[in-house]
């Protein structure tokens, strides 16, 4: 028996023929995420939007009627950045906690695992449909609160509003992703969403200032990751920020960097997708 390999044969079978990056696969995983979503804008994109106006009218109502100013600015300007990125980054997690998680349920996963993407691709176009999501939320939610009075939206550092909206967004939705490869079903998935996601969200500084809180809870908010982005993001509306933004800057970053860690070790070694 003759073991060399036909001359025909451009690689020896069972090693991959594709070398660098397999863009055309990656865009066309982009696109069929950013489309699922996109078919139904309403929900996944405008609805946020409103549910997000209608905190802002209620707490301005509430508690911003009498002149309050915080960190010297309007109430109403002051939680307008941090409903924005909130809106963002919750729903980055919904998109990314979605799209394996259903592939699991209805044994399409497949789908994801067949075509010859590398690991890190397979990741690139998951989270990158999820940010696209955020930022088109944060986008829409922005639109609808400039037309609003009394409110002011103006940006003043556009880095800054970039960079903390897109670590924010990359962080949820690399948890996101770590969520749908975990769960089994649907209520683990909202699970997330309600004790950690949701919690975290309220928690972090968007509707006060971290500097009222007692020396106690101000450590607890400063151990939030969610604080910093929305600290962050506030800075490039007001040029205000509860907490460093070079140091927040910093600690999203290093922890983007050890969730992608994550997601890539367990995709690669397929925990609860391949076996």
């Amino acid at each position: 028996m003759n073991d060399q390999t036909p001359s025909w044969v451009r690689s020896e079978p069972g090693k991959p023929s594709l070398e660098g990056v397999n863009w055309g696969g990656l865009k066309t995983l982009y696109i069929k995420e950013v489309r699922r979503f996109f078919k139904v804008q309403m929900q996944t994109v405008w609805a946020p939007a409103v549910t997000t106006l209608l905190y802002l009218i209620i707490f301005t109502v509430a508690m911003g009627r009498s002149g309050r100013l915080v960190l010297g600015v309007p109430f109403a300007d002051f939680i307008a950045p941090g409903l924005i990125v909130m809106a963002m980054i919750q729903n980055s997690f919904a998109n990314s906690s979605f799209s394996l998680l259903v592939g699991k349920i209805q044994g399409t996963i497949v789908d994801y695992l067949m075509p010859p993407l590398s690991t890190g691709e397979l990741i690139a176009g998951l989270v990158g449909a999820s940010v696209t999501r955020a930022f088109l939320v944060g986008f829409a939610v922005w639109i609808v609160m400039s037309f609003w009075p009394g409110v002011h939206v103006g940006i003043a550092h556009p880095l800054s509003v970039f960079w903390f909206g897109l670590m924010g967004s990359l962080m949820l939705a690399f948890l996101g992703l770590l969520t749908s490869i975990w769960a089994e079903k649907f209520d683990h998935a909202a699970a997330v969403t309600n004790f950690v996601v949701a919690p975290l969200s309220l928690l972090s500084g968007t509707f006060y200032s971290a500097d009222q809180l007692s020396p106690t809870f101000r450590a607890i908010s400063h151990a939030n990751p969610f604080f910093y982005v929305i600290s962050g993001f506030r800075h490039g509306f007001l040029s205000e920020a509860d907490s460093p933004i070079y140091v927040g800057a910093v600690v999203l970053a290093l922890i983007n960097i050890a969730l992608f860690a994550a997601c890539y070790s367990l995709l690669k070694s397929g925990w609860k997708i391949k076996n």
